[in-house]
């Protein structure tokens, strides 16, 4: 699939409880000391999401298989980690091969779990993380910039594109801001991609709370919530210990129950999947019939022909053309047949711009 998010922190935050979660495994060991999580763990897990179960029931689908996305558990990171601190250089490394950073703060008090810092401050957390990856970034464009400048200088016409690009960018960074924050023109974002940077990556600051603290936050978690509203970050409210509950109940009837009982219509983690879905700029589009309906994933902007290769690569190759009904539509109508006898079916060509939630039949020939 191909996206994912790496979920990252201090050490003794909730990032191993909530990914266990996460996934309902143990594969990431939760305990109460420092880099207890040493190599990354992945986990694929669904996207929630009722346009799918409403679809699949009308169209009376045999099976109803939702999109997922990856999470990776990383170790966590200590002041220093980019100088190698800790285990830094390895955990660095682990956060460049994400699409997005979802950062575990401690919005916690809790006299039995140790913090490395002596004390609770999620604003003061997120800020030693970011100044590590800033940091790492700040070492790999200086010792980039150079060798570039010189051929830019010397009238090398790729050097002087790449250098127009990374200016600005370490600029930035020795001004102790993310290179997420420098201002891409549309044709050099091929070039910033190339640069790989940590603090280029979307972040969501995920407010680990009290159990009791869990639908509205607390103290802690609104400061977050002013920092990520400043930076342009996004935050969501999750209690780990809560989603570690959850994961071991049976089914969905009795997890609803549970959360009720603590006033909760929803599960953190279905928020938490689908901020993480939102921070990658992805939709979903559906395919249904009497064998199945299932969702995909694909970046917003993708045209008809990538996204019927997501299905299939003969697809893309041979495509021909897209009957495509709006999720609206397609409720209204009843299903398929339905929106054709009302003239909401639309024949799309492969440059068509796929909108989140399309119903689409992909016609091809190869």
């Amino acid at each position: 699939m191909g996206f994912n998010c790496g979920i990252v922190g201090l050490p003794n935050v909730g990032k191993s409880t909530l990914f266990n979660a996460l996934t309902e495994t143990v594969s990431a060991e939760a305990a109460n000391y420092p880099f207890c999580t040493i190599e990354p763990n992945v986990g694929r897990v669904p996207v929630p999401d009722e346009r799918l179960e409403r679809i699949s029931g009308i169209s009376a689908s045999a099976k109803t298989v939702p999109t997922f996305l990856e999470f990776v558990d990383i170790a966590g990171l200590v002041r220093g980690a980019s100088k190698g601190e800790g285990l830094g250089n390895q955990f660095l490394g682990n956060i460049r091969e994400v699409d997005a950073i979802v950062m575990v703060l401690r919005c916690f008090e809790d006299e039995n779990i140790t913090h490395v810092e002596g004390s609770i401050d999620p604003v003061r957390d997120a800020e030693t993380v970011m100044t590590e990856l800033l940091l790492s970034d700040l070492e790999s464009m200086e010792r980039r910039i150079d060798p570039i400048e010189k051929k830019a200088r010397s009238g090398e016409k790729e050097a002087k594109q790449q250098f127009a690009v990374m200016e600005p960018v370490l600029s930035a960074l020795r001004d102790g801001k993310p290179a997420r924050t420098v201002e891409i023109a549309d044709n050099d974002r091929a070039i910033f991609r190339q640069l790989n940077l940590l603090t280029a990556k979307p972040v969501l600051y995920a407010c680990n709370v009290e159990e009791e603290n869990a639908a509205d936050g607390n103290a802690h978690s609104e400061a977050v919530a002013a920092m990520a509203a400043a930076e342009g970050a996004g935050t969501v409210i999750v209690s780990a210990a809560i989603e570690a509950e959850v994961a071991q109940l049976g089914d969905a009837e009795e997890k609803r129950e549970y959360l009720e009982t603590l006033g909760l219509s929803e599960a953190g983690l279905d928020r938490v999947i689908r901020a993480g879905y939102s921070l990658l700029d992805l939709i979903t589009f559906f395919t249904s019939g009497p064998k199945e309906s299932r969702a995909w994933t694909v970046a917003a902007g993708t045209t008809a022909a990538p996204a019927a290769g997501k299905i299939h690569t003969d697809f893309e190759r041979g495509f021909i053309a897209a009957e495509t009904i709006s999720y609206d539509d397609f409720i209204e109508c009843n299903g398929e047949q339905g929106a054709k006898d009302t003239g909401k079916m639309r024949l799309e060509g492969r440059d068509y711009t796929v909108q989140d939630a399309d119903v689409i039949l992909f016609r091809f020939n190869v």
